[in-house]
């Protein structure tokens, strides 16, 4: 129950634009011209192996003015799971791989005044989509871009030469902070906020936001979680009566997938809430790892995320 077909590309060029980061540029095999996409547009890209296969979702780092190509940034993770691993030793250019439709969960806000950016690391990927539609459109807006180092920073020199004026960049090694509170004193009305980061980021400036007095419809984020690795157990599915073993470092949606089950997914991070299944019964621990079930909903129990979720050993019944 995917919400759309995949299509195969071609990796048309690559190249290391950081210490762990490489950028991927896709053309289409059959070609046909690529979706339209709007700013802030991820895709799921499909990687297989023989009977193995994983599925990651990208934020579109392109301009969505020209889709004869999207190009996407990956980050080479340390305790990967298989994905990543896979995009910077496996991907070459000339290799083949599949990507659904894009999908949008972290759309500009067309009604915006001004538009703030704050960004950490592999963050910076959606905004530079963003960054090429306000340039377009001569809409206001700041880039504030936190980063380890300049090696470790991907696109710097690229965002600090085009529109210096409006671009700041923030290095950890020479102990530069984003003066948060300071950007978010005496904004404009209308201005709108958004942040993509690491997860302390994403929660600090939500915090911060919140105790300037910042509208929560004026703020945005986005954040993909990968599926964290567990102690293996056993889901059971209330409908077709069958039973299958999730492993330590699959998610339960990646389990139910390889056993044949269509099952439901969209951003496959824990952020949209198409993967939410009900829950019939549970024994054992939940570890809820989304960031779309609210507190409430996680502690009755009654539904799971599958993209990112998963029990602490035990079984689960899902109705499937």
């Amino acid at each position: 129950m995917t919400t759309n077909a995949s299509r195969r590309v071609r990796v048309e060029d690559l190249e290391r634009v950081a210490n762990r980061i490489k950028r991927f540029a896709f053309v289409p095999i059959d070609g046909l011209p690529l979706p339209i996409f709007s700013p802030g547009a991820h895709v799921i890209v499909t990687m297989r192996d023989g009977t193995r296969a994983w599925r990651n979702p990208y934020s579109l780092m392109s301009s969505p003015l020209d889709t004869s190509c999207y190009q996407i940034s990956v980050l080479r993770v340390d305790d990967t799971r298989g994905g990543s691993a896979y995009m910077h030793e496996r991907v070459l250019k000339g290799s083949t791989l599949e990507i659904n439709e894009p999908v949008n969960l972290f759309p500009i806000d067309r009604t915006g005044r001004k538009h703030i950016l704050i960004a950490g690391g592999i963050g910076i990927t959606p905004f530079l989509a963003m960054i090429a539609q306000f340039k377009h459109d001569k809409t206001n807006f700041e880039l504030h871009y936190a980063v380890r180092s300049l090696e470790e920073g991907a696109y710097c020199n690229l965002l600090c030469g085009n529109d210096a004026s409006s671009v700041f960049v923030y290095r950890s090694d020479k102990g530069q902070r984003i003066p948060l509170v300071q950007i978010l004193e005496n904004q404009p009305l209308g201005t709108h906020l958004y942040v993509c980061g690491p997860q302390r980021m994403i929660d600090w400036t939500l915090q911060t936001a919140k105790e300037e007095g910042w509208p929560k419809e004026n703020v945005h984020y986005e954040h993909f979680d990968a599926p964290p690795p567990g102690r293996e157990f056993v889901v059971k599915l209330a409908k077709s009566q069958r039973e299958i073993i999730v492993g330590e470092h699959q998610s339960i949606l990646e389990a139910l997938e390889q056993a044949g089950v269509d099952a439901p997914y969209l951003c496959r991070g824990g952020a949209c809430g198409q993967c939410v299944t009900a829950i019939s019964d549970a024994r054992g621990r939940i570890l809820h790892n989304d960031h779309y079930l609210s507190d409430d909903e996680k502690r009755c129990g009654g539904r799971i995320a599958t993209c990112v979720s998963r029990m602490d050993g035990g079984s689960l019944t899902l109705d499937l």
